[in-house]
């Protein structure tokens, strides 16, 4: 999976890394649904860090599509709501 994280690049995702993505993604979107900020910050930074850390960066000279945008960390509660889908930032 290529996941896009805004401002930081594109990352390829293992499987366990993906899967570590969306458990961390399920708790990012039970905060936004409960509209509790810090839950959300929290999760979002872990998320970014997560994939950052341990997704291997796609080269900028490499053109591939995302299959799942996460915003970048410092993005607020309320821009995140028109962001999620109904399965969350990573689909699956």
């Amino acid at each position: 999976m290529i996941v896009r994280v805004l401002g930081e690049g594109q990352f390829r995702l293992d499987d366990t890394v993906f899967n570590g993505a969306n458990a961390i993604d399920e708790r990012l979107q039970a905060a936004v649904e409960a509209n509790d900020a810090a839950a959300f910050d929290a999760a979002l930074n872990e998320l970014v860090a997560l994939i950052t850390d341990q997704g291997e960066r796609v080269p900028d000279a490499e053109i591939v599509q995302s299959d799942a945008i996460v915003p970048g960390t410092g993005t607020s509660l309320e821009e995140i709501h028109s962001l999620l889908a109904d399965d969350g930032l990573i689909p699956g």
